[in-house]
């Protein structure tokens, strides 16, 4: 009551987006969430593809909110261990990809369907990897085939068609890992702490704390790196205009690979202020820092 008689609802709002910010606050909300797979509000299904054993696995949230394996299918990966990083290297890419498109209708050689998938992902374009055409699909209708495929990850045809039928291919993520992993020590309650002290420099205009979030190694979507970006948003800030940021849909991923520290992270979106709106979905990749402090390389 004496925020409100004094500085009214605009007062209370700060004092709501501080507290949100709090990491006791997320220790108590994250307390019973199963985090073995990082953090997911948007994503019910995944799909794990684990290089080492051969296999793509399924796991839906269920009635406690807990991913349960539904489905482990044999499956071929590349022909060669490691990363993917150039056009016809032969190697499947490890990293978090969404199934941008269902195809009804392909060559027969790679059996009756295909999911596409989004590779090349946000990280992997600002390290300048190349090549496409990364789907998950089956094998030949007719004759034999390879026990490896050039990138794609392929599974028995019936298998292929109860994925189908199993997931909803616009709300599911696909992981591809060298070695299936499960987490159970991260910290995510600190990691959304700090995405919100950053969404509270942003919508607050603090120009200093607010860039403090990004590393120096930063580069946008778009290839803007962090000098520009930090003379844009500074610009930005100077205008000083009164702003609303509304996150949602959160999801915080630990990203496959040996970097242990090293996060993509997902939400929708809404920024209104005076000369400009928006509403979307937003990425970032970031950097768990050793004092516990994130940094942005990445946004889109």
């Amino acid at each position: 009551m004496e925020l409100y008689q004094n500085g009214g609802m605009r007062a209370i709002q700060k004092e709501i987006d501080h507290g949100i910010s709090d990491t006791a606050y997320w220790q108590s909300k994250l307390a019973q969430k199963d985090l073995r797979f990082g953090y997911y509000e948007a994503t019910d299904t995944l799909l794990i593809c684990g290089k080492d054993r051969a296999s793509l696995n399924l796991y839906r949230k269920d009635h406690n909110e807990r991913f349960a394996l539904l489905k482990s299918i044999p499956a071929y990966t590349g022909k060669y261990d490691g990363d993917k990083v150039n056009e016809g290297d032969r190697r499947t890419p490890i990293g978090v990809y969404t199934i941008t498109q269902k195809l009804n209708t392909v060559d027969p050689f790679y059996g009756p369907m295909a999911f596409v998938t989004s590779y090349p992902n946000l990280y992997d374009r600002i390290r300048g990897k190349k090549g496409s055409g990364i789907w998950i699909h089956g094998v030949p209708i007719d004759g034999d085939r390879d026990n490896f495929t050039k990138g794609c990850i392929a599974i028995n045809n019936d298998e292929l068609a109860g994925l189908d039928r199993a997931i909803d291919y616009k709300n599911t993520l696909l992981l591809i890992d060298s070695k299936l992993k499960e987490h159970t020590s991260l910290p995510y309650a600190t990691i959304m702490s700090q995405l919100y002290q950053w969404r509270y420099a942003w919508k607050y205009n603090d120009f200093q704390s607010y860039l403090s979030f990004y590393d120096t190694t930063f580069i946008r979507f778009d290839g803007m790196e962090y000098y520009d970006f930090k003379m844009y948003k500074q610009r930005v800030f100077d205008k000083k205009e009164s702003k609303e940021i509304l996150f949602s849909n959160l999801n915080i991923i630990p990203y496959p690979g040996e970097r242990s520290n090293l996060f993509m992270v997902t939400f929708d979106e809404i920024y209104t202020s005076d000369k400009h709106n928006f509403t979307g979905q937003k990425a970032l990749i970031l950097l768990l820092n050793n004092d516990q402090s994130i940094s942005i390389i990445s946004e889109q």
